[in-house]
């Protein structure tokens, strides 16, 4: 059995590939869909859940995020994502790095798994010594 790489992608990556926002990232998306494995932590879910109930007349986003949703596995947060976070935290709060919750609990499933986190926010730098993050729309600036 081959190793594949597991993407673990954060809401702002899933908003700008579904959105358009960010050629690149939709190009990233589409090729890591054929060669690895694409995922999103059931934090992110939640976030982009909430984000669609406070715009009911969406439709349309709403079935586009419901294709997408489909698209990729959903994983969840899970025992060993609240021991990762337990080590990411006490790492990153000596240091003054905070990050907000859904952000450190994306972090640390993406750890617990594994998984190379991809994000365009630049609060994951804090969390680069500790795992890997990548991020597919740097055609944003």
């Amino acid at each position: 059995m081959s190793h594949r790489t597991l993407y673990l992608l954060d809401t702002n990556i899933v908003g700008y590939i579904f959105r358009g926002r960010s050629p690149l990232a939709r190009q990233r998306f589409e090729n890591a869909l054929t060669h690895s494995r694409v995922a999103i932590s059931s934090v992110s879910e939640a976030e982009i859940r909430f984000g669609l109930a406070l715009k009911p007349e969406a439709r349309r986003l709403r079935a586009a995020t419901e294709h997408l949703l489909e698209s990729i596995e959903i994983l969840a947060w899970d025992s060993a994502a609240a021991r990762a976070y337990s080590e990411l935290q006490a790492q990153l709060q000596p240091a003054g790095k905070a990050l907000s919750y859904p952000d450190i609990f994306i972090a640390s499933h993406a750890l617990s798994l594994g998984a190379v986190l991809v994000s365009h926010d630049q609060a994951f730098r804090h969390v680069k010594p500790f795992l890997p993050v990548e991020d597919w729309a740097e055609d944003l600036q």
